[in-house]
């Protein structure tokens, strides 16, 4: 069985969101049960690509509107990632430095060319190149049009007999645009237009909820809440909920080993609390905390979706009243919010350590070192950062969400390590970080949640299983 997944972003090439980490490493959980995946991605000027290997494979050209696009797609030799790996270049669309913004932080303008191009590029090259594929498994809005091109568009007619699964991973971001750009898409049966359609705008998850043969979100819970909270689709994913199902992502155990991992410099070996012990202090002396209080960590984007703008004002209201807990905040984000963490640490710089910066390196670190970590989210389809959390030993507050919920246990429940509140509100957040609080000081207690934390798998393998049980039922 040869599946193909077309996606914007991949880990470690080019990673802006958790989309990155799934399509990173459920191909080689996939590949270990007989399920041959391969990943293509945009060829961007990213720094992972200086001094790889690649062969050119393919080359082709099609008119984008008025534009004549030239693209040829590059197979990187030896499977460096772990699966066959892709990217296909387009000149003047992609080679640039950055997924969706440049590192000034300003977005490009012309997502929906190029979102098009790639995947008309990608279209073209399965139909003319011989490609052996047996499923296109699409994900989120960026590849949202294939399912739709491979069924309708005249052009690629001969891929209309492959079947295509469509996952999304954040329904926040649609992709909408006017029906003045119908001239970007190649020519389609006009009496399937309806397909493209919602609330009068060409919608590209809309149109691949429609068209693809199996829907997929990263969690179970995420899968009902769509169908009452999806910025308008909510009557689209009650009526196509037949054919939709969630599953929970994973992480992979492999990158994420606290035993192995080269990004912390004290590594697990049997004694699991002189292990957190020792990274704490490590941590602490980067950052100049106090390693003998509570450590909060916070790692992510800093915008209203994450719940971020809540936590500089909980910072400031417990550490003005008490000098007792540290916290280390790390991302980057919505300038406004990044100027309030700023001030916070301004003003508590004994308490507080906050880089607005995006850290691979740092991020486990903080993972490794910290005991409790903050995910006040809004909106969380999935949320990988919980089992990097727990995989290494910092416990979760989190609010009861998405794939926080089927994922984080509240410690008054049987089998619990974690702290969860249900609102989107300070008077709740509040009082989890003062849960949190008195768990450590419990400290036989808070011991034996991180070792249960630890035990606890979220690798991809039982998730890898449903997925190859979805494909066989589509083949």
């Amino acid at each position: 069985m040869k599946i193909f997944y077309v996606s914007a972003e991949c880990f470690p090439v080019a990673k802006v969101g958790g989309l990155a980490d799934v399509v990173g490493s459920l191909p080689k959980y996939l590949s270990k049960i007989g399920v041959e995946t391969s990943v293509v991605i945009p060829a961007y000027q990213m720094p992972w690509f200086e001094g790889k290997l690649y062969k050119i494979v393919h080359k082709g050209a099609f008119h984008l509107g008025n534009e004549h696009l030239y693209f040829e797609v590059r197979y990187f030799i030896d499977d460096i990632l772990g699966f066959p790996f892709y990217t296909i270049h387009i000149p003047s669309k992609f080679d640039r430095y950055g997924v969706y913004a440049g590192s000034d932080g300003y977005y490009f303008g012309d997502d929906l060319e190029r979102n098009i191009a790639f995947q008309r590029a990608f279209l073209t090259w399965i139909r003319d190149g011989n490609v052996n594929v047996d499923i296109v498994h699409c994900h989120d809005h960026h590849t949202g049009l294939i399912p739709f091109m491979m069924k309708y568009a005249y052009e690629f007619q001969p891929l209309s007999g492959i079947p295509t699964v469509f996952t999304i991973h954040n329904e926040r971001y649609q992709g909408a645009f006017g029906w003045s750009k119908q001239f970007l898409l190649p020519q389609f049966d006009s009496w399937k237009s309806g397909l493209l359609e919602w609330a009068n705008v060409i919608n590209p998850l809309a149109s691949a909820v429609r068209c693809a043969y199996k829907v997929t979100t990263v969690s179970p819970n995420y899968m009902n809440e769509l169908m009452y909270d999806s910025a308008g689709l909510e009557q689209l994913f009650r009526s196509e909920s037949w054919k939709s199902v969630g599953i929970l992502n994973g992480i992979d155990n492999e990158v994420w080993d606290p035993s192995t991992d080269p990004m912390i410099e004290y590594h697990l070996k049997k004694d699991i609390i002189k292990y957190k012990t020792e990274n704490k202090k490590i941590l602490c002396k980067i950052t100049g905390l106090d390693p003998n209080l509570p450590l909060y960590g916070f790692i992510g984007r800093l915008v209203l979706e994450k719940g971020a703008e809540f936590i500089a004002g909980l910072i400031d209201t417990w550490l003005s009243r008490h000098k007792n807990i540290n916290f280390v905040i790390l991302g980057t984000g919505d300038k406004s919010i990044e100027s309030a963490f700023q001030s916070v640490a301004y003003k508590h710089a004994s308490n507080v350590a906050c880089m607005l910066a995006y850290n691979e390196t740092m991020s486990h670190k903080i993972y490794a070192g910290a005991d409790f970590l903050l995910m006040p989210s809004r909106v969380e389809p999935c949320g990988l950062n919980q089992m990097f959390a727990m995989r290494y030993g910092t416990l979760p507050i989190v609010r009861t969400t998405g794939g926080l919920k089927d994922s984080v246990k509240d410690i008054s429940e049987e089998g619990g390590v974690g702290i969860r509140f249900d609102h989107m509100n300070f008077d709740q957040m509040m009082h989890a970080i003062g849960r949190a609080y008195d768990m450590y000081q419990n400290k036989d207690f808070k011991n034996f949640c991180v070792k249960n934390a630890m035990a606890l798998d979220y690798s991809w393998n039982a998730s890898a299983q449903k997925y190859k049980d979805i494909y066989n039922s589509i083949m």
